[in-house]
């Protein structure tokens, strides 16, 4: 399989992620698609299955092999301690879309990303001036705009925040549908504390959906 980009995802814990592959319709994991329990509601975010971003997608740089990038990823989560999110999860909307967040974020969480995306710095590509234009850097506040150009996304560090997408852009009328049909499921699957305890590495392929490449457990 040829892999276009590259990313780093918490999958969550093993019920969640199990829930989320089967109401998205696509099972990074395994590379298994079905019908999808959230139909056309989730349309846009089944191609990157389940996740909560931590390293955002980006190609490799020249010279940089997957194998060395598995490699300096498991290292990686060995250095780093698991984390134990309070509060757990909730179902908020963010951007249009409805997803499970922190409200507030641990700390833990941001500095674990920050971590992941400085230790890794050395395999993404530099941005091309396209990629750069697709980010609309005009929307961006300053401060976006300098961690766009330093590390190839703008929603990074201070600006990062944990999600893990369950829709697209949702109506009014859409977002009450997908929060009556969202309730009863979720129901028993938001642990408190949210557990981060592995990430995964996930690659990208040509019809450009993720899947998982390398799991390591965090054992700092």
């Amino acid at each position: 399989m040829g892999l276009g980009r590259y990313a780093i995802y918490d999958p969550g814990p093993a019920a969640l992620a199990e829930f989320g592959a089967n109401w998205l319709g696509w099972d990074a994991r395994r590379g298994v698609e079905s019908r999808g329990l959230g139909g056309a509601l989730v349309e846009v975010p089944r191609r990157y299955g389940f996740h909560a971003t931590i390293k955002a997608p980006f190609r490799l740089a020249p010279g940089c092999s997957p194998e060395a990038l598995v490699a300096a990823f498991d290292r990686l989560c060995a250095q780093l301690a698991p984390v134990a999110a309070e509060p757990g999860l909730q179902l908020r909307r963010i951007a249009g879309v409805l997803a499970l967040v922190f409200e507030p974020q641990p700390p833990a969480v941001t500095a674990l990303a920050a971590a992941v995306v400085r230790g890794l710095d050395g395999f993404r590509a530099p941005l091309t001036p396209e990629d750069r234009a697709r980010r609309r850097p005009e929307r961006l506040t300053d401060a976006q705009r300098a961690l766009l150009d330093r590390w190839g996304y703008p929603w990074v560090m201070e600006e990062f925040r944990y999600h893990m997408t369950l829709t697209g852009a949702l109506s009014a009328s859409a977002e009450t549908e997908a929060r009556q049909r969202l309730a009863p499921l979720l129901a028993g699957l938001l642990p408190r504390p949210h557990p981060i305890t592995g990430l995964a590495l996930m690659g990208e392929d040509g019809a450009g959906r993720f899947h998982l490449l390398h799991h390591a457990e965090l054992r700092g």
